[in-house]
């Protein structure tokens, strides 16, 4: 296709060459009118850019009154979704690119692949003899410098952010992401501690759970949190990718409700709008037509988890239409999870689940057995797309045979022991690390705890991706994380850190009525890697936190600011914490309009213990830092989605978004930059819209990967309860 399929509306004179065209004829929707098709080949004639013309044999289409221009007869050669990776120079974001790959399981392995070449390159800078050799070396030029190669990229970009591209220009299978050492494989337990929400199952359809969320029964609300929680025999890719395929004929295989889908608009790279409509009478035999538009965002976990957020929405390219109700298809959400294979089984599995809010009245009555309008409703048919998606996929081996997810551990490279400092040792960790205030009563998964090695025709050892795990849920509350204490220096009295002292522009609440302010709950709320984690995985609740957060600052800015700590009225530079034994800064750089820094101030009330991982992470270099720095976030309070968006999963900051480091005197600042990731400044967006009724939990930490790390501690912590936009303070100077 030359240029994506850029539609042009035909006025009065236009016309078509005629070289061997066809014509054809289809009525119109709702009308009688026939809408008339014309297509062929032709020569397209121009001039480029450089003053040369040019002859080009194109397929032209004039579909109504649109034309459209390809490479290829788009009969023969349909368009299909692609999923985009874009990547930069850290070292200059002006350097930068994208690429394209046909499905999500390809992405990943691109992504895999990368993030193994960006280890190695950390590693090589670290040593002082390869730095010169390094400079030297030829860089990939991301826009090409022939003027043919330079054209062909631009094309190739319109053709990305459409979203839609002849296959054989990206459908190229790649075995990079075969070279994964076992550390890639996932965990599998995901159910007893996802929010704080009590979850009792109701009925089992089609071999699909149905929830409801018992913990504020008492509150006899309006409304009921429900979801359908099913297995699919299937890898987390495949299933992404079938959930948000708009082609009409697949999802027509399973999905009763929201099978006529039209792509509106392609927001971003993780983000888009449909239009959708369908016959009422499916439901009920009383009703007309009804059309519908909702946005949808996803994003992939650290973890390999995929989740989907759908929105009611609005688009000027869709107005309401006379006889069409248009009606809200009720918010909801998507997981997608990887389980591990079971016994004597070497396919991939995962855990669907689809929840979504719905009126409490008919729901309670269909339960009770006293009546089946329910089933008649948009609800009802939104739970049974997962018993849709489990049938199709089980019945389509062809899906998961084109996603092939066996991964073979690479052979020792000159490097691998090397850099094993600097890499993620379990990125795939599946375990929620937020212990939500009431317990789940049944949303796990039945999970077998064998590992499955094999030998491949060459003799190499060969595990399957839900390999090589283990389980460990059980007396997590039981136990206690130590304190870290002996991270700091014994041999020193501890100063007397008197908050009274050191005071930020957010204050700091005194009950938990307060809004708009900070506190700084206990680690309990939160569970860390256990002593014996290298060998059975057990997390425990974390402890108290080894530094005392004792100043928060909101500020507003133009644009987004590091090294605060700097500032002339900043707490660091105060006589008070000049005297600080040691002082942690944490900068989350809000993206916005305007933008906004939330600072942290978190004090040691002895100097950090050389040598030990505190001291390590302080005085190493950021390759280092970025591979253990770890956020653990909890909504505490707040609407179920924004739960959903942010999750309660540990996140490796630096291998999230782009951290950077200021090690000075009695300090160390981190300034995350959330707008680095599209994906973080999607989730943020959702966030900001609904702060002022959340209370929000993080927890920092260092991640422990070997036995002497082990058990981890929390760093700090901060409640940010309610805070309001309009209260940040401009930061000048």
């Amino acid at each position: 296709m030359e240029s994506p399929p850029s539609t042009k509306k035909i006025g009065q004179g236009g016309g078509s060459s005629e070289s061997g065209g066809s014509e054809s004829g289809a009525e119109e929707k709702g009308c009688s009118r026939t809408r008339f098709e014309y297509f062929g080949w032709v020569y397209h004639l121009g001039t480029n850019s450089i003053g040369r013309e040019f002859c080009h044999l194109r397929f032209l289409y004039i579909r109504g009154k649109y034309v459209m221009m390809y490479k290829r007869d788009p009969h023969e050669n349909p368009g299909i979704d692609l999923y985009v990776l874009r990547f930069y120079n850290r070292l200059d974001e002006e350097k930068k690119g994208e690429i394209a790959c046909a499905t999500a399981g390809e992405t990943r392995k691109w992504m895999e692949a990368f993030d193994q070449a960006k280890q190695q390159a950390e590693f090589e800078l670290s040593q002082s003899s390869t730095r010169h050799r390094l400079n030297m070396e030829n860089e990939i030029d991301l826009e090409g410098r022939r003027p043919r190669v330079r054209r062909y990229a631009h094309d190739l970009k319109k053709l990305i952010r459409i979203g839609h591209g002849p296959e054989s220009l990206v459908r190229r299978s790649s075995n990079l992401g075969r070279h994964q050492g076992s550390n890639e494989f996932m965990e599998g337990d995901a159910a007893d501690v996802i929010e704080a929400h009590e979850w009792r199952c109701v009925r089992t359809i089609n071999g699909v759970r149905l929830f409801e969320d018992v913990s504020d029964n008492k509150s006899r609300s309006k409304t009921v949190l429900v979801k359908a929680v099913g297995v699919v025999d299937a890898s987390p890719d495949t299933v992404f990718e079938v959930v948000l395929n708009v082609d009409r004929h697949r999802r027509y295989e399973w999905d009763a409700l929201t099978g006529d889908l039209e792509l509106v608009d392609s927001l971003s790279g993780h983000s888009d709008v449909v239009y959708g409509s369908y016959d009422f009478k499916c439901l009920t035999r009383w009703q007309s037509k009804c059309d519908f538009i909702f946005s949808r965002q996803w994003f992939r976990g650290q973890d390999g988890t995929y989740t989907i957020l759908q929105f009611p929405a609005m688009h000027k390219k869709h107005p309401p239409k006379s006889r069409h109700q248009r009606i809200k298809i009720n918010p909801s959400s998507w997981e997608i999870r990887n389980l591990r294979a079971s016994v004597g089984s070497h396919g991939d599995r995962c855990l669907v689940t689809h929840m979504l809010e719905i009126e409490s009245r008919g729901w309670f009555k269909w339960k009770c057995g006293q009546g089946s309008k329910f089933e008649n409703s948009i609800p009802y048919a939104l739970l049974n797309q997962v018993s849709g998606l489990k049938a199709y996929i089980g019945a389509s081996p062809g899906l998961t045979s084109e996603s092939s997810t066996t991964l073979v551990a690479s052979k020792g490279s000159d490097v691998s022991g090397s850099i094993s400092e600097f890499e993620d040792a379990e990125v795939a960790e599946e375990f929620y690390d937020a212990i939500a205030a009431d317990s789940s009563s049944s949303s796990s998964s039945d999970d077998e705890d064998d590992e499955n090695t094999q030998l491949d025709s060459k003799g190499q050892r060969v595990k399957l991706k839900n390999v090589s795990w283990a389980i460990a849920r059980l007396a997590l509350t039981a136990k206690k994380a130590m304190d870290g204490s002996h991270e700091l220096d014994p041999n020193v009295e501890p100063v007397n850190l008197d908050s009274s002292l050191f005071h930020g522009s957010m204050h700091k609440g005194k009950s938990e009525s307060d809004a708009n302010c900070w506190t700084s709950p206990s680690g309990a709320g939160f569970k860390i890697r256990g002593k014996t984690y290298m060998k059975d995985s057990t997390k425990v609740a974390g402890g108290d936190p080894l530094l005392k957060l004792i100043a928060v600052d909101w500020y507003k800015l133009e644009t987004s600011r590091s090294k605060v700590a700097l500032h002339p009225k900043s707490l660091v530079q105060s006589e008070a914490g000049k005297k600080l034994p040691f002082i942690l800064v944490v900068n989350l750089q809000v993206p916005a309009k305007p933008n906004y820094s939330l600072v942290m101030y978190y004090a040691a009330d002895r100097p950090v213990t050389k040598g030990s991982l505190l001291g390590k992470f302080i005085d190493g270099n950021d390759a280092f830092r970025d591979s253990r720095f770890k956020l653990i976030p909890s909504i505490v309070q707040g609407y179920w989605m924004v739960k959903r968006a942010v999750g309660t999963k540990a996140c490796l900051l630096g291998k999230a978004v782009t951290c950077n480091y200021l090690r000075q005197d009695n300090f160390l600042e981190i300034d995350v930059d959330i707008g680095s990731s599209s994906v973080a400044r999607s989730v943020i967006g959702i966030v900001l819209g609904y702060v002022t009724s959340l209370v929000v939990d993080l927890a920092i930490l260092i991640e422990g990967r070997e036995e002497k790390e082990l058990p981890e501690y929390i760093l700090g912590t901060v409640r940010l309860n309610k805070v309001k936009l309009d209260t940040a303070v401009p930061l000048e100077g």
